[in-house]
């Protein structure tokens, strides 16, 4: 089991140098296929043997091996976290259709949410992809329900979850202004992927997390209580939360009703 783990953790840290490429170049509107692998000062193309995820970094000592330009310690850390993300989702859900979705969907959280960090900007294509690829996985989960390899399964809760997750930002934002368009997109996404009830946790967690974070930041002098602080990351980090923990927590709560 230890080798299936470890395969597990790797192949997500695998991901989460791709994830790297994708956070870095959307923004600037390059494709994440091309050009190659590069330093980001100096242009040289990146050998092979610097792109064994978090491994290269540390033999490299955090620099390029060309120029010696700084390389950010946040890209050994996102493939850190998306290997220990990666395995989560496996030890819950093992060998199945959910396993699939929810990698899947951890993945483009990532991106959505540390780009939103960056750039406090929510980009279409992000979006576009995540609404497709929701769709592709309702419909196969569908069929695996027709063939009755799933025997839980209803088109309309993802739909709801989808309406739930929209419509609760777009109701802050009519009221307060509080927020940007761009969160009830992705929390339009996020209720796709995880249905109502796992997207209302998502939701009262993200706001919880955000209001913490955001009280101390203004309570240490960080921000001032009228600076813009992106929300996207705190969805992010409540919708990986509500894949791992969510469904468990909501159905203890009905129980205890």
């Amino acid at each position: 089991m230890f080798i299936i783990y470890l395969f597990v953790f790797i192949f997500g840290t695998v991901i989460g140098s791709f994830l790297n490429v994708c956070i870095f170049r959307i923004p600037l509107g390059q494709s994440i296929a091309f050009p190659p692998s590069h330093c980001m000062e100096c242009g040289k193309r990146l050998k092979w043997y610097d792109m064994f995820p978090i491994i290269s970094w540390i033999i490299l000592k955090g620099k390029c091996r060309f120029c010696g330009s700084e390389i950010s310690y946040r890209y050994p850390l996102v493939e850190v976290i998306s290997g220990i993300i990666f395995l989560f989702v496996y030890l819950k859900y093992g060998i199945s259709f959910e396993t699939i979705k929810y990698l899947a969907f951890v993945s483009l959280i990532i991106v959505i949410g540390l780009i939103d960090l960056d750039t406090t900007d929510v980009y279409t294509s992000t979006i576009i992809i995540g609404i497709v690829g929701a769709a592709i996985l309702i419909l196969s989960e569908y069929i695996l329900y027709k063939v009755n390899l799933n025997t839980s399964f209803s088109i309309m809760d993802y739909i709801l979850g989808g309406i739930i997750g929209a419509g609760f930002i777009l109701l802050i934002i009519f009221f307060t202004h509080g927020m940007g368009s761009g969160d009830a997109e992705i929390c339009l996404v996020c209720g796709l992927f995880l249905g109502s009830k796992s997207v209302i946790f998502m939701l009262l967690l993200s706001v919880v997390i955000g209001g913490i974070v955001g009280i101390s930041l203004v309570l240490l002098g960080k921000r001032k209580r009228t600076d813009y602080i992106p929300f996207g990351p705190f969805i992010a980090v409540s919708a990986i939360v509500s894949v791992l923990f969510g469904q468990g927590i909501v159905n203890w709560y009905l129980g205890m009703l």
